[in-house]
């Protein structure tokens, strides 16, 4: 009974604080507010009841924001249904392959990146629902539209009564979780929006109005020409870019909120089954991609969730909400969601992990850095994509460690003298160290024999094999003796034996 009524009030707080999230990731994507209900309510009733995570909670995510509205620009509401559903099926291959716990491998400073990158890109579109205005487009168009926002809200008739409401917004986000005993029991998300709405109501504020449509009505199952157009390039690159992220974003999730609780740990293969399963449904509804969110889950579990109970009646308070107080949506102004959603992408920004990694950790702030930018830049995918490469290419480059031990330098200013200079190469000799390597052996003098061992090599890739050869070549004829076995001219892998030049 204890563990029951836990899991009811934790279900309610949750409920509270998915409503002005559900609804401000829907108008922010481009699409009807009711599709944003229509994903949590999947999240809670369907992904709630399946195995894997038994206390994290999904639902449409501020972190899929850009690249929804991005899709529904290019493919329609109809297009964005059969986008989601193709997601949800690598899904459900992905942990048929049990693939689930290699996302446990990704770089973090790739994933912060790409949570920077998506913070960069929804303030810098939500700056401008802030004052009623219409962003421009992507995000290099949403940034440098922004000095002829701050001129054209001055002239606005509806610009500065949304910005006075939006700047409420936030200073209650901020404020509010201040006041411990009061942020325990209402979210505040939702109290900003409440009193936003409530300032809106009481001036008669002129400001835009979240559009209601009737849950029924917004729904849009794709259609036939929909799945058809699944064929072309970008379709698949966004239907990847889909299943990636949110299976990145919902796994990183389980990951820290295991970190929250005693309770059963998270089968990452059966997880991303059930967002598969969750977003194949999502797709045929024509709603939004689910991932599981972060800030509802932490929620879930402080409110004192012993069971995956609560995560599914909070979908039960979503679909009681959504069918019989749809009006209640009409009467939210844009701006307060706006605020919302600005103070969501700028804690999606890893501000205190900035300083310390730079510190200790240079290369991977690169990769963070780089990847932010290239989304702000170019798009989702390819941003995550560039990340990706960068990371292993920073990889490569700290595990290609090699050196030369050289003996016998010291006798070359003996006149006379005959004995060969003994070099041993130890490490992982691969093209990235090269330039350095034969700089080392070119240093050598001319006048004397080298005695190359190899055999301290764990690895010898085909390039420094071949120039290794290539040297002892162009040596031997300034240089007594012959190659011996094992020499540098071997194909790859860990080599054995010497070389003398």
């Amino acid at each position: 009974m204890v563990r029951w009524r836990a899991d009811v009030t934790a279900s309610l707080v949750v409920f509270l604080v998915a409503v002005p999230l559900c609804v401000g990731v829907a108008v922010a994507s481009g699409v009807p507010a009711e599709l944003g209900l229509i994903t949590g309510i999947v999240g809670g009733l369907l992904t709630g009841l399946l195995p894997g995570s038994s206390l994290q909670v999904s639902g449409p995510a501020a972190g899929l924001t850009v690249l929804v509205y991005e899709a529904v620009q290019e493919y329609g509401l109809g297009g964005l249904g059969a986008l989601v559903v193709a997601a949800g099926v690598v899904q459900l291959v992905m942990g048929a392959l049990r693939l689930g716990r290699w996302f446990r491998a990704i770089s973090v400073a790739v994933v912060q990146g790409m949570l920077a990158g998506i913070g960069l890109v929804l303030m810098a579109s939500q700056v401008y629902a802030l004052v009623d205005a219409k962003a421009p487009g992507n995000g290099p168009a949403n940034l440098g539209g922004l000095p002829g926002l701050v001129a054209g809200t001055a002239g606005s008739d509806t610009g500065p009564a949304a910005l006075a409401i939006g700047a409420l917004t936030l200073a209650v986000l901020l404020l509010w979780p201040r006041w411990r005993r009061a942020a325990e029991l209402l979210p505040a998300p939702l109290v900003a929006v409440v009193l936003a709405t409530v300032a809106v109501f009481v001036l008669d504020l002129p400001v835009a109005r979240v559009e209601v449509q009737g849950l029924l009505e917004s729904v849009q199952p794709p259609g036939l020409a929909d799945v058809g157009r699944l064929t072309e390039l970008g379709a698949v690159g966004t239907v990847l870019a889909f299943a990636l992220i949110a299976s990145a974003e919902s796994l990183f999730s389980a990951a820290a909120v295991d970190r929250l609780h005693d309770g059963p740990r998270t089968d990452y293969d059966k997880e991303l089954i059930a967002q598969g399963i969750g977003n194949t449904a999502c797709g045929l509804l024509g709603a939004l991609p689910m991932t599981a969110v972060i800030v509802r889950s932490s929620a879930n579990v402080r409110a004192g969730a012993r069971t995956k109970a609560s995560r599914v009646l909070h979908g039960v308070w979503l679909l009681v909400f959504a069918a019989v107080f749809p009006a209640a949506l009409g009467v939210v102004p844009v701006a307060a969601l706006a605020g919302v959603l600005l103070h969501a992408g700028w804690k999606l920004i890893p501000w205190r992990e900035l300083r310390p990694l730079w510190r200790e950790h240079r290369g991977e702030a690169v990769v963070l850095a780089a990847t932010a930018v290239a989304i702000v830049a170019t798009n989702m995918f390819e941003g995550v994509l560039l990340g990706l490469l960068l990371a292993v290419a920073k990889s490569a480059w700290e595990t290609s460690h090699v050196h030369l031990e050289i003996v016998g330098m010291e006798e070359s200013a003996r006149p006379g003298t005959r004995r060969p200079i003994r070099v041993r190469a130890i490490g992982y000799a691969t093209f990235l160290r090269l330039p350095k390597l034969l700089d080392q052996l070119e240093a050598l003098p001319l006048d004397r024999e080298i005695e190359l061992d190899l055999s301290g090599l764990r690895h010898l890739d085909l390039a420094c094999a071949a120039a290794l050869g290539s040297w002892a070549e162009q040596r031997r004829p300034a240089g007594a003796g012959s190659v011996g076995g094992g020499s540098a001219g071997s194909g790859g892998g860990r080599p054995s034996g010497g070389a003398l030049v």
